[in-house]
């Protein structure tokens, strides 16, 4: 069975024995009708949005799911529980700050955790817990059309540091002009491939576009261009798991070793690999003075949580399970 077939498979035996759609889509598209309410990270949407689907509510109030997660984009702003609302956050950074947002201010009500695909990058407090829950990896994509391509593209770390500072030496690549392309800023895959790399914001090349929804491979539509891409969603959307955006990308080898295995599934291995996390408030489920919300740590902490048991729906949507899922040993402030 070719891995399409297989991960549709997957997928499609978890929906049917839920009585749910193949393609998770949030409960609503700009209200909040379940218990715990997410945003942020466009890498993880899709598969937080299957486990929405999947988890229930123990109490069935106020919705027989337990998860509500927002997509990054989308139209309308997010309709608070208590405050109006929110315009809807797009990346790790802005759903992380709706939750910070939502914790200082007592007037609204709207996010209970927030999806993120890098890990802190502020440690002056420890008021959020990065919760990790399944593994991903980063390459880079190209047009599978493009001379870039010809052979099959193999960069080391060290041209991408020259490709993405635009230096002179490395303008060019088997007779093709670079466009290097990097998701929008607060994205986490941004970030993550920024730093894995070696190359800060300010070191960023004038020739690099910096605007692009990340792992939108429809973007890339040059010869020349070049963008990082998480391979997960990568193998969820070739696979029809989600709905399709690679376009004619193809990914890259990384110090020659390659993104996915011989069966297609995420090389857990490769160079640029990371957990995600579902980041939620410490307060909420240290068992300190602030009373625990038993909903969230059902949700997401320990390995037998409710998500970290869902091995089968994280698979599905191209992620690599892992031994430290539930862990809530990382805080920090954003």
């Amino acid at each position: 069975m070719n891995v399409k077939s297989r991960i549709r498979m997957a997928a499609a035996v978890g929906a049917v024995a839920m009585g749910l759609s193949l393609f998770a889509t949030p409960a609503s598209a700009d209200s909040e009708t379940r218990q715990i309410v997410g945003v942020g990270s466009d890498t993880t949407q899709d598969v937080v949005n299957g486990l929405g689907e999947v988890i229930l509510d123990p109490n069935g109030s106020p919705d027989n799911q337990l998860i509500q997660s927002y997509n990054a984009t989308g139209t309308g702003s997010v309709t608070c529980r208590v405050g109006g609302s929110i315009a809807r956050p797009n990346g790790s950074s802005a759903g992380i700050d709706a939750l910070r947002n939502d914790l200082t201010n007592t007037s609204i009500d709207c996010v209970d955790f927030a999806r993120s695909s890098r890990g802190p990058v502020d440690f002056t407090t420890t008021r959020l817990t990065w919760v990790p829950f399944a593994k991903d990896a980063v390459t880079v994509a190209v047009r599978s059309d493009s001379a870039l391509n010809t052979p099959a593209l193999n960069l080391t770390t060290a041209q991408l540091k020259l490709i993405y500072t635009c230096d002179p030496s490395l303008r060019v690549l088997n007779g093709v002009t670079l466009t290097p392309l990097l998701p929008q800023t607060g994205s986490g895959t941004r970030t993550f491939f920024l730093e894995k790399i070696g190359v800060t914001e300010a070191q960023i090349g004038s020739c690099v576009d910096g605007t692009v929804q990340e792992h939108n491979g429809l973007a890339l539509d040059s010869a020349g261009d070049i963008a990082p891409y998480s391979i997960a969603q990568y193998i969820a959307q070739t696979g029809g798991v989600v709905p399709d955006r690679h376009g004619v990308t193809v990914l890259g080898k990384v110090n020659s070793v390659a993104p996915q295995n011989a069966d297609g599934t995420l090389n857990v291995n490769f160079p640029y690999n990371r957990d995600v996390y579902n980041v939620v408030p410490t307060a909420k489920i240290d068992g300190g003075t602030t009373p625990d919300d038993a909903d969230l740590k059902k949700a997401f902490v320990g390995g037998t949580s409710d998500v970290c048991l869902q091995t089968d729906v994280i698979n599905a949507y191209g992620f690599g399970t892992i031994a430290n899922c539930g862990d809530v040993s990382v805080k920090a402030e954003r």
